[in-house]
């Protein structure tokens, strides 16, 4: 009876969790926009030493529809110093009945990286269902060789409520923690024994927030706390993140000696710039070098991926990840006496620059700069087509760490201007009496322009039709052909297209045109409504374009697009029609230009507003009729 009776309260206990953790225990205000609901995170993260700290994880969350399918993927990364000690997956109906239970030894492993060298892998496990919601429970444990990267507090992320959440850390007094609120003012709770030291943060009864498009990446638009411990051991490596300063001395401690080419090399590297007439030409011509026979390729080895390949084993080899080559250019530099520092930077075109104020190891790439009396010279040395002393959005607008012998230096990287990423066409239509119409097509590109229509060159015709439709606005062709011709400062592309009809609709003897047959802004800017971030575009830029349309005998213009003239702080427009009548043709001027990629959330209703008038006007026709019958001659190519 006693035995009966525990085993009811056992039973009992499990119905009760099980009824606790889904979706019909949670708010209907809490699951309002929401596709995941977690029930209770719990992280707690145990420093020892500095080269030694566990983290246990408790997660019990719902995902209440396919848009919050993303959850239902485990996965964590592991190497040399992360390691997956135990892990355990069980998954609930709605009803709350387990259906299914998973252990470490279910899990799947996967290499990271391109397989050249590799010493990190992925344990992952992806969880499927057939039906909405299920609740899943993530259990478990990852030991860690090193603290030079704490987890942060991240307690909610895209379409997800939190009904609680929490996260601990201890660690010995010995070691100092620092931690900094990022878009939210919870603060911790701590205690100190006098051996060890703990900090404890805990939400509650979280809505989901609303997904606001274009703005800054997921990881820093979300509110968090950032964690990081001062001192760390990595690789038998004592390091210090207190400031730039030290933590830069240990970066370049992992570099030295590793930029040495030997003799021959060198000697090479001398040879190659002997007609250069500065240094900024010598840079300009080992860069190109660099493009042409070098590749990259990512390989996350070394030191966590912090220590490069030697420029020995780069030049051999012919390939090398961002550290390898930034290494490489440098050691070629060094060869014909011209100083360069590598520079640690985290990258990714919509990302914040890192936090002056706050010391971190927040960084995924490496660059390389090399001062000047006046403006330094910064080369992304992973880029076989970009240009010389040009960044682009990838790594501009933010804070870089420059690696000297006397320690890091953050410095800023160069602003994006709307002047290096023009975009200039000039396009001829040419009207058949049966509607049809040949198109010719120049484009001069340069800056983020001419790296997208480089990538197009390469691309297979069915592809490059799907792209010249849907990213760039053409008209969709019968049949096309694209010639490009890539230079160092531009890219210089023909496209020539067959299109069966050149006007949009016709209504008896009227017959409507769009003045273009390439849009210079395709979509609608996300609402306005509420904005709290800010907004990015890929990049600042300046387009212009002039269209012709000439017209069959019988066919003359009766309408034009009223001209067009707008402009705020961020930008400025401007369209012209008019009708060439010796020609029989419509000209139509365009020319847009955005000054800055950034838009400050309290400035994006009138960007967006701005982009909007430049729907409206697109939207307008060129009404033209037809009159008496001419003949036809059609154009081949």
């Amino acid at each position: 009876m006693k035995h009966s009776l525990l085993s009811f309260l056992f039973c009992f206990c499990i119905w009760v969790l099980n009824a606790q953790y889904n979706a019909s225990s949670v708010p209907n205000d809490l699951k309002k926009n929401a596709a995941v609901v977690t029930h209770l995170y719990n992280t707690n993260v145990e420093v020892e030493g500095i080269d030694k700290a566990t983290i246990k994880v408790q997660k019990i969350f719902t995902v209440l529809n396919e848009e919050g399918k993303e959850e239902l993927m485990f996965h964590q990364y592991c190497n040399k110093y992360i390691s997956l000690d135990d892990a355990e997956i069980k998954v609930y109906d709605q009803k709350g009945k387990q259906t299914a239970k998973y252990k470490k030894k279910d899990l799947f492993t996967s290499a990271i990286g391109e397989g050249l060298v590799e010493d990190g892998y992925m344990s992952y496990y992806k969880i499927t269902t057939p039906d909405y919601p299920v609740t899943v429970e993530f259990n478990y444990s990852v030991r860690l060789k090193s603290i030079i990267s704490l987890p942060d507090f991240r307690f909610i992320g895209e379409k997800e409520a939190v009904v609680e959440s929490n996260y601990t850390i201890k660690y010995p007094v010995s070691i100092n923690v620092r931690y900094k609120p990022k878009l939210t003012l919870i603060v911790p709770q701590v205690s100190d024994d006098g051996k060890y030291k703990t900090c404890k943060w805990t939400v509650k009864n979280l809505q989901a927030m609303e997904d606001e498009e274009g703005s800054v990446s997921d990881r820093e638009k979300f509110p968090h706390i950032n964690i990081v411990a001062d001192q760390f051991e990595y690789y038998s490596s004592k390091g210090d993140l207190s400031s730039w300063k030290n933590f830069g001395l240990w970066i370049n401690s992992l570099y030295n000696g590793l930029d040495e080419l030997p003799a021959d090399r060198q000697q090479f590297f001398r040879g190659l710039v002997k007609d250069a007439s500065n240094d900024e030409e010598k840079v300009s011509v080992i860069y190109h070098y660099l493009q042409e026979n070098f590749r990259y390729v990512s390989i996350q080895l070394g030191i966590g991926g912090l220590k490069p390949f030697s420029a020995v084993f780069t030049d051999q080899k012919k390939y090398g990840d961002c550290k390898a080559l930034s290494n490489y250019m440098k050691a070629a530099l060094k060869a014909v006496g011209i100083r360069s520092h590598v520079a640690i930077i985290n990258a990714e075109y919509n990302e914040e620059p890192v936090d002056a104020d706050f010391p971190s190891n927040d960084f995924n790439h490496v660059i390389l700069c090399v001062p000047q009396p006046k403006d330094s010279i910064w080369l992304e040395c992973t880029s076989s087509t970009t240009e010389f002393n040009k960044l682009g959005t990838f790594t501009e607008n933010r804070n870089a760490l420059l690696i000297t012998e006397e320690g890091g230096v953050l410095v800023p990287t160069p602003q994006s201007i709307s002047s290096e990423n023009t975009w200039v066409s000039h396009t001829i239509v040419k009207m058949e009496d049966d509607l049809s119409g040949y198109v010719e097509t120049s484009i001069n590109a340069t800056g983020e322009y001419r790296e997208m229509m480089s990538s197009i060159s390469k691309e297979k015709k069915d592809d490059q039709k799907e792209i010249i439709v849907r990213a760039i606005g053409f008209k969709e062709p019968d049949d096309f052909v694209l010639e490009a011709t890539e230079a160092r400062m531009a890219q210089q592309t023909k496209l020539k297209m067959s299109l069966r009809k050149v006007p949009e609709f016709s209504a008896g003897d009227n017959y409507f045109f769009s003045a273009r047959v390439n849009k210079l802004v395709s979509g609608l800017l996300p609402s306005a409504n509420n904005r709290k971030l800010d907004f990015y575009f890929s990049f600042p830029f300046e387009k212009r374009d002039t269209t012709v349309i000439k017209l069959p005998s019988n066919f003359h213009p009766d309408t034009f697009p009223k001209e067009k003239s707008i402009s705020n702080n961020y930008g400025s427009y401007q369209s012209k029609s008019w009708y060439n009548e010796k020609e029989n043709s419509i000209y139509t001027a365009t020319a847009i230009v955005l000054r800055k990629h950034k838009i400050a959330a309290a400035d994006y209703p009138s960007v967006k507003s701005f982009f909007d008038e430049i729907a409206k006007d697109d939207a307008q026709r060129v009404v033209v009729k037809k009159t008496a019958a001419a003949s036809t001659e059609k154009k081949a190519f």
